[in-house]
């Protein structure tokens, strides 16, 4: 499933190639984010042909609840229904469950919730999780978990830990009496916690390392706590995971963030940032970020960026897509979105490039000079 091609001589570096049913990753990856069946204003013939995205993720919450798992079965999985033929990563509806904190309630079986659509409760289970991403089709399923909240002291985080270790245990027994739906293999990764305490990150890590499961994640970082304690576990977590299995880490973050994860090895990434801040005329170039909003941009008619991570990126001046922008208009989210999503794609296949080449540190140094410069 996982094959590590080349390591940095000077990092924890390195590359890979995951393979899948829907076809083949090299890694380190990032993951667009297509929550609810899309990755929001996004043709799939964009995220193919412009972005080259090769998986999205799909979050079983937001399916779960809308269209419903009936629809998706008759429909013949996630695939078919958004007519997308590369993997797909669905994430467990955990952390949308955890995020509605006056809307659910905890147990040992589980956690309740209340929808965010009609008010109606539901239960999420480890086992029905694994049932409903069953019937999506998904190349890798994630077990559910708690992500615990930042900050939290530490009893609560040493319990959530307990409670998402038998959860884990009941998952993967669910997992093992299972088929795939649809004929094709499905991989379960576990998730470690323990937010930012290193003996629980380590207990976390040696169970979820023991499972044995084809990869494994991070979880519960880049909630709010500073970014070098992000760094610090990171590198605790990866001295315990298995170095021949993929590693992923949730939810994170900027170019900046990515750079410094897949020089500590990590080597799957997803986070809303390209999107949701595209939206809102943020903008990640090969020169700085960029907010295009502002009215030095106003009349400037040079290309978005002249790197060119998309089509989109040279095609249209920063005077264009301010106007778009500023007016509201939907093309302007959607020229904005393809291109940071390009440039996150962009910038972790240069990563790759570099660590085959022997000479990512030198090159991710002064990337991140430039990625943390607004323009």
């Amino acid at each position: 499933m996982f094959e590590v091609q080349s390591m940095d001589k000077e990092t924890k570096a390195r590359t890979g190639l995951l393979k899948t049913p829907h076809g083949d990753i090299p890694t380190p990856i990032f993951m667009p984010v297509g929550t609810g069946g899309t990755v929001k204003g996004i043709l799939q013939r964009d995220l193919t042909d412009d972005i080259d995205a090769k998986i999205i993720l799909g979050n079983t919450y937001h399916l779960y609840l809308r269209p419903g798992t009936e629809i998706l079965k008759e429909a013949g999985g996630l695939h078919k229904f958004i007519s997308w033929a590369r993997p797909i990563l669905t994430d467990s509806g955990g952390y949308q469950v955890f995020s509605l904190s006056g809307n659910r309630k905890l147990n040992d079986k589980g956690a309740t919730f209340k929808s965010h659509i009609d008010g109606s409760e539901h239960i999420f289970t480890p086992e029905n999780t694994i049932d409903i991403q069953r019937i999506f089709g998904s190349d890798i399923m994630m077990v559910f978990d708690e992500c615990a909240p930042f900050p939290c002291d530490y009893q609560y985080a040493r319990k959530s830990v307990a409670l998402t270790h038998h959860w884990l245990d009941r998952a993967i027994i669910r997992f093992r009496t299972t088929d795939p739906v649809w004929g094709k293999e499905q991989f379960l990764f576990p998730i470690v916690q323990g937010g930012v305490f290193d003996d629980l990150r380590k207990i976390s890590a040696e169970k979820v390392a023991q499972s044995g499961m084809d990869g494994n994640a991070i979880g519960g970082l880049s909630v709010g706590e500073p970014a070098e304690e992000m760094y610090r576990i990171i590198e605790i977590v990866n001295e315990i995971l298995p170095e021949d299995k993929p590693r992923y880490l949730m939810g994170v973050g900027t170019p900046v963030n990515i750079l410094e994860a897949i020089e500590r090895g990590i080597d799957m990434f997803d986070c809303v940032m390209p999107t949701r801040n595209g939206r809102n005329g943020m903008l990640f170039t090969s020169q700085g970020i960029i907010n295009i909003k502002n009215r030095q941009w106003m009349n400037d008619f040079s290309p978005i960026d002249p790197e060119a991570p998309s089509d989109v990126s040279i095609i249209y001046s920063k005077a264009y897509l301010r106007h778009l922008i500023i007016s509201g208009e939907i093309l302007g989210s959607q020229i904005s979105s393809i291109h940071n999503l390009a440039f996150y794609i962009k910038l972790v296949g240069e990563a790759r490039k570099k660590i085959e080449e022997g000479n990512f540190k030198s090159w991710k140094e002064s990337m991140i000079k430039k990625l943390s410069e607004r323009l």
